[in-house]
């Protein structure tokens, strides 16, 4: 509700102070329900369909790039531009309502009666009604055991232990490198010489074929191959275009579409990797503090394309380093295909990363 009152707010702005300001709360408040929305998908569903999910999420913002393009080409007046793309919203404050709390979260923190009542929900809908009676607040205080249920989780505790701190850096460092990526090549709309609307369209259409082909590759070579494969193609286009001439713009374009495409892939891969890797009882914060890094790296992408006024070449050199640094990093981050996702901190602190998340218990 927030968002969809600070966007329209910003539709009547007096001046671009104003619109600033409302446009920052608009964001704010946005972030915060992409993390929620996310999180709550995998943590309500099996390992079987958590690639399903993960991809289905991630393609709404392929669709809502790709409808972006057709509305900004109609609609060229700016105040009925974000109005038009600021109307969705009214359909998720209507869905919203009907979100249920993760049962995972309540139980990790000793809210059984309630992860009960979802839980019976669930079953309900799914017609197996015949677990309803195992779905007892006893059985349920055995799934997640932890050393205090009572205690309140925040963002220092991506730090106070060792392995959740190494999994919150290198997972920062991925989600850093591949907004900086991502962003740089969605932003250098106007860099090719040609029609901002068809490339915004060709920029949002190419993820819909790159992420189809992430939902095969996640179970085929795993999530860590899939996103450090697709930042390693990212940089392969974006170093093509460093030695591609000025004014083979049609040629750099494709080159460019490419990249983008493969950015957009590890985007979608490292949301649901991500999300994968951290305990349930701070999954929400580390996810919290990913998504923080990856705003930084959208801050600094146009940064980045202002240095072509250096070198004309630099920004597309600085892109690529980028690519490069997040699918190294990515190789150090556990893999977690075909495991079920950790519950406590003392999950990953007792037995490391790997083989907390072998040993994790999975709610179904």
């Amino acid at each position: 509700m927030s968002g969809m009152l600070f966007a329209t707010a910003s539709a009547f702005s007096t001046s671009y102070l104003m619109f600033e300001v409302l446009r920052f709360f608009t964001g704010f408040c946005i972030t915060g329900i992409v993390i929620v929305s996310s999180v709550l998908s995998v943590e309500w569903v099996d390992i079987k369909h958590r690639k399903l999910v993960g991809v289905i999420d991630s393609l709404s913002w392929t669709f809502g790039n790709t409808l972006f393009a057709a509305i900004a080409y109609f609609v060229n007046d700016w105040r009925w531009l974000i109005l038009s793309v600021t109307s969705p919203l009214i359909l998720a404050i209507i869905t919203w309502r009907w979100m249920p709390e993760s049962a995972r979260w309540l139980i990790a923190n000793g809210k059984l009666k309630e992860a009960q009542m979802y839980l019976n929900k669930c079953a309900k809908m799914n017609r197996t009604e015949d677990s309803i009676q195992i779905l007892n607040t006893e059985t349920l205080a055995t799934i997640v055991v932890t050393e205090k249920r009572d205690r309140t989780y925040s963002y220092l505790d991506l730090i106070r232990t060792p392995n959740i701190r190494k999994l919150a850096l290198r997972t920062g460092v991925v989600w850093f490198c591949v907004a900086t990526a991502f962003y740089g090549i969605s932003f250098n709309l106007t860099g090719f010489g040609l029609n901002i609307y068809l490339t915004q369209f060709a920029y949002a259409s190419i993820e819909l074929p790159a992420k189809v082909t992430v939902y095969y590759l996640l179970d085929k070579i795993g999530r860590r191959r899939t996103v450090v494969g697709a930042l390693l193609m990212t940089a392969a286009c974006l170093g093509i275009n460093i030695v591609i001439p000025k004014d083979m713009s049609v040629v750099r374009t494709v080159v460019s579409v490419l990249g983008k495409g493969c950015s957009a892939a590890s985007f979608g891969t490292i949301v649901l990797y991500s999300s994968e890797l951290y305990p349930t009882v701070i999954r929400q914060n580390g996810m919290g503090y990913n998504s923080f890094m990856a705003r930084l790296g959208v801050a600094v992408a146009p940064l980045i394309l202002l240095l072509d006024e250096v070198w004309k070449e630099l920004p597309q050199v600085v892109l690529f380093s980028m690519a490069i640094l997040g699918g190294i990093v990515a190789r150090a981050l556990p893999e977690t295909r075909n495991r079920s996702l950790p519950e406590t901190i003392e999950d990953i602190e007792s037995s490391g990363i790997e083989k907390s998340l072998e040993k994790s218990v999975e709610i179904k």
